[in-house]
């Protein structure tokens, strides 16, 4: 039974792990015939399956505006009380719009109920759901109370209002077994897991031409080692132990490439690595392209542009990963090195110590800081390609089994069933 889907979010757009996992869903539901649309304030979806509504966007000045004025505060004034419904208002007005426009049976709200980068866009899509009594699945990525930032706020009422809603039309979805205690625990709200993905059913398919020319862009020579830091330039990615990793493998052949960019909340943090990294003598290196979602090839019928590169184009080339992470959700760049069949140091975050250490993967692991045996176990990874192999084949079967989209298919399956009584996806 073929369905509209209308994903909503602020963005769908670059590679971030809302946009990206979104991509993902909406891959298996249009596999099964479904149809997918877009609400966002950013999108680099279909314009014709997309209502683009610039105030949705969390960096919308008035959005800004009243940022400024609820969090770190305990008192709002009027005004920005006034403010806030006054976006709402809009905003609600343009989602039944997007609902009319597209025949919209079911929603997939994207994270913006979940974490209020935009407070009005969260108040707005509660009451239409709760006006309108439309099946929704709320996608939850990263909860507020996860995020120092909200802890002291003014909107104390609207975040237990709508961030999530409890509503008889909502089915909640986490990431990770860590939200669906904690959102039990503080809303009462049942939610079911349904991890990050990828198409481990069927295995990347690498272009050439466009990977040299990666490699060329970053100016590396044919006997140079890759050293892949695969995520954004922000603090909590602790970019610096991949590093003292650099340092301590001690030949010049080791290049560390970063392939995101910083974005405004690390650019302290980029010039404080690019510093250390040259006190140290590490070759660091950052990324100067743009790159897109992998993921959403097909929306715009082509590779998203001349010039333009996916993370696709970027893994190939990579001999060694870097994922020393402080905290993740999940970890999209854990499961794209093992995608690409790549070895891997990962720092024992919390959640991967919970639901993903559990699996058996084969990996090189740090608890915080890195050892003599970390860098020594790195150096026989990358020189050995017999222990390279097994380690990198092993891991992708285990991924195949817990993280692949027909895993994805069958929890979807069980969401479509509890609306619609659907056939099978």
């Amino acid at each position: 039974m073929c369905k509209n889907i209308g994903f909503i979010s602020t963005r769908f757009a670059g590679t971030d792990g809302v946009t990206l996992e979104a991509s993902k869903w909406a891959a298996v539901l249009k596999k099964s015939g479904h149809r997918c649309f877009w609400f966002c304030g950013e999108s680099d979806r279909n314009p014709a399956a997309t209502m683009l509504v610039p105030d949705a966007h969390f960096i919308d000045v008035n959005n800004q505006w009243i940022n400024d004025r609820i969090w770190g505060r305990k008192v709002r004034e009027p005004i920005v009380t006034d403010a806030i419904h006054d976006m709402r208002s809009l905003l609600k007005k343009r989602l039944r719009q997007f609902l009319e426009q597209f025949a919209i049976d079911l929603i997939i709200v994207e994270n913006a109920l979940t974490i209020p980068m935009h407070l009005p866009l969260g108040i707005a899509i509660t009451e239409v759901i709760a006006e309108t009594q439309i099946p929704t699945i709320a996608h939850h990525h990263d909860f507020y109370w996860e995020r120092d930032r909200y802890s002291v706020n003014a909107v104390a009422e609207y975040l237990r209002m709508a961030f999530p809603p409890r509503l008889h039309s909502v089915e909640h979805v986490v990431i990770n077994s860590v939200a669906q205690e904690e959102l039990a625990h503080r809303k009462g709200i049942a939610s079911i897991i349904i991890p990050n993905v990828l198409d481990f059913e069927n295995p990347p398919v690498i272009d050439p031409e466009r990977t040299a020319q990666v490699r060329a862009s970053v100016g590396l020579a044919p006997d140079d080692i890759m050293i892949l830091q695969p995520t954004r330039v922000v603090a909590r990615k602790g970019i610096e132990h991949a590093i003292d990793l650099v340092k301590e493998l001690n030949d010049p052949r080791y290049k560390l490439v970063i392939s995101h960019e910083a974005g405004d909340e690390g650019l302290e943090y980029k010039e404080w690595l690019k510093e250390t990294a040259n006190n140290l003598g590490v070759d660091l290196r950052f990324m100067n392209l743009k790159i897109n979602d992998p993921g959403n090839v097909e929306e715009n019928g082509e590779n998203n542009g001349a010039g333009s590169y996916s993370l696709w184009d970027i893994y190939p080339h990579a001999d060694f990963i870097t994922y020393p992470s402080l905290y993740e959700g999940f970890g999209n760049a854990f499961l794209e090195a093992i995608y690409f069949k790549k070895p891997m140091l990962v720092n024992r975050y919390a959640i991967f110590i919970k639901d993903i250490e559990p699996q058996g993967f084969d990996l090189i692991l740090m608890d915080g800081y890195l050892t003599r045996k970390n860098v020594s176990q790195v150096r026989t990874v990358i020189e050995s390609a017999d222990i390279r192999n097994a380690m990198v084949e092993k891991n992708f079967e285990i991924a195949k089994h817990h993280y692949s989209f027909n895993m994805l298919k069958t929890r979807m399956n069980y969401l479509m069933n509890i609306f619609f009584a659907a056939a099978p996806l």
